[in-house]
Parts: C-alpha cells; structure tokens; sequence
C-alpha cells in the first residue's frame, strides 16, 4: 500500500516540475526573442540612417596627402598671424565644433583647423596613435600648405601632442595656446583591446547611436546655427568609436607618461585658458602652472566653464589671447 502511493506521488510531482520548467523556459526563450529583435532592430535603424547621413553630409575644408593619406585642414581669415588648431579627444568634427572660436579669431588671423586620421572628414589610419606619428602628421600637414610660422592652439589631449610639438619644430611655433588643455602629471587611466573591442562591437551594431540619442545635446543653448548642429551630430555618428580614435585611447597612457619628461621652451610665450573649478581633481590648476614656472612669457585664464569653453567662451577667450600675443 505505501509502496503504490510514493509511485503516485512520484509522477504528480515530476509533472508538476516539468511544468514550472516549461514555463521558465518560454519566458527565459521571449526574452532572448525580445533581446534579439531589439538588437535588429537598433541595427537596421543604424544601417539605414547611416546611409541617409552619408547622403546630407556636407563637405568642407580641403584634403592634404599624409603618410599616403587623406587628411583634412581648413583655413578661414587672412591675417598676417597664422594660428593652427588641434582637437581634443573624439571631437566628431574640429572645424565645426570650433565654429565659434574660429568665428571670433578669423577676422585678425589666418585660422587653420587640422582633422587629425579618424576625425572629421579625414581619412582612418591602422598606424599606431603615438604621439611621435600623430605630430609627425600634423607635420607634414602644414608643410604641404606651406605654413611654416605659427600659433599653436591645442584642446584637452592635443596639450599633450604639442608639448611634444613645441619641441620637435621650435623654430616654427611662435607661441601655444592650452584650451583646458591635458597636463602629462594627471594621467589618463591604462585602457587596453579588452576594454576597447566591446566598445567596436557595439559600434558595429549601432548602439553607439542609440547613446547619443538618449543623451543631452552637448551644443543646447550655445552659438551653434541648426545646420551645424545637424552635421555636427550626421559626425559624431560616423566618427564615434572609430577604429583610429580607440587605437588612439590605447596609446593614451604610454603617450602622457612619455609627456612628463619634456617641458616647455622658457623663451615660448605660453597662455592657457582653463577651468575654475575642475569636477574630478584639485590639481588641475597648480599642475598648469607648474608648466609655464620656467616660461618668460607666461599665463593661466580661469574661466567659470566646463571642459569645452571654447565653445562657451569663445569671444572672451579671442580676446585675452590678442591681448597676451601683443603684449610686452
């Protein structure tokens, strides 16, 4: 009798299992139906923008042949001085991100924007993102269009490249000009394949648009027209995550350390425009003038903005730096 009731029991609660089983299997299997037809989804609608984007891109500027290469360099203003301007990290495009500061210097210089590989409309490169190729290329760039006597003007990372600049090619930088530009003491964090490879395959499955379309507008309420707004994001959707600039975050840390052995020429008047109050370290401004102890010609601009002040701050910003080129 007990031995015919445990096998009723038995089957009861096998079935019962089973079916909680079941159950938990067709959710777990909608779920990853759901996963899969939202990742298709953000895929096709990355693929077909893009194609739309490729069309209303609008181009500017001009190419230059770099290393076999295209490189893109706008020149706007026709001033006796030339001053040459360098991005900061994955600015989408340099030319018209710095629409404002190029508005306010071009009427009294000659304003050159250099697209580095990977930026703008310029050309992707697989050679390494040191900062001996980088400046290297820069270069080159302004000797194909014969500027060879210049201002130098450098956003956040490009403070480092043109400290290694400002040494390589003395006799032709007359001065460098820092945008809440990198100093090499407060290093970037090591970043290597294993953090950038997740980063291209989401890249690849247009995620990376997806984030830009949930995020805040970073030109909201700034002295951007809606044309340039409009290509500005057509760019920033084609150039984030790109193969170049990751190669570029790898080479970061190896590039900042190789930066603090070198320092700027005492006779090169240097002026750097940074901000009052930075979000993440309390050595931001000592670090900058520790930079500019040694220099003759010398100066640090606080100003009450965020990292991109130039964008905010552009008229101010021209007008402190006409002042300090034609001081004493």
């Amino acid at each position: 009798m007990c031995v015919t009731q445990e096998r009723e029991k038995t089957p009861w609660g096998g079935t019962k299992t089973r079916k909680v089983v079941n159950i938990l299997l067709k959710v777990l299997g909608a779920i990853v139906i759901a996963i899969l037809l939202f990742v298709a989804i953000v895929y096709t609608v990355n693929k077909i923008s893009s194609h739309s984007e490729q069309k209303r891109m609008e181009t500017y500027g001009q190419h230059v042949s770099v290393d076999g290469k295209r490189m893109n360099v706008t020149i706007q203003g026709e001033g006796d001085e030339t001053v040459v301007i360098l991005p900061g990290y994955g600015t989408a495009s340099p030319a018209l991100d710095f629409k404002p500061l190029i508005t306010e210097l071009s009427p009294y210089y000659k304003v050159v924007v250099v697209e580095p590989f990977g930026y703008g409309l310029s050309d992707q490169t697989e050679k390494e993102r040191s900062t001996a190729n980088i400046v290297s290329e820069i270069h080159e760039a302004l000797q194909s269009l014969h500027i060879d006597r210049y201002i130098l003007m450098g956003h956040s990372i490009s403070g480092i490249y043109s400290l290694d600049y400002v040494n390589k090619y003395p006799n032709e930088v007359r001065a460098f000009v820092g945008l809440d530009s990198s100093a090499p003491a407060l290093s970037e964090k090591k970043i290597d394949s294993s953090m950038t490879r997740p980063l291209k395959i989401l890249r690849e499955l247009g995620f990376g648009r997806l984030q830009l379309k949930l995020g805040a507008d970073p030109y909201d309420g700034l002295p951007y027209d809606e044309q340039t707004k409009e290509q500005l994001k057509i760019l920033i959707n084609k150039n984030m995550y790109n193969t170049t600039q990751l190669n570029e975050a790898e080479s970061m840390y190896s590039n900042f350390i190789a930066a603090e052995q070198l320092t700027f020429p005492v006779n090169l008047p240097v002026l750097f425009f940074i901000q009052k109050n930075h979000p993440a370290t309390d050595r931001w401004i000592p670090e900058h003038e520790k930079l500019i102890k040694d220099s003759v010609h010398g100066e640090v601009v606080l100003l009450e903005a965020n990292h991109y002040l130039y964008r905010s701050h552009a008229k101010e910003i021209a007008e402190k730096f006409r002042g300090f080129m034609t001081s004493p």
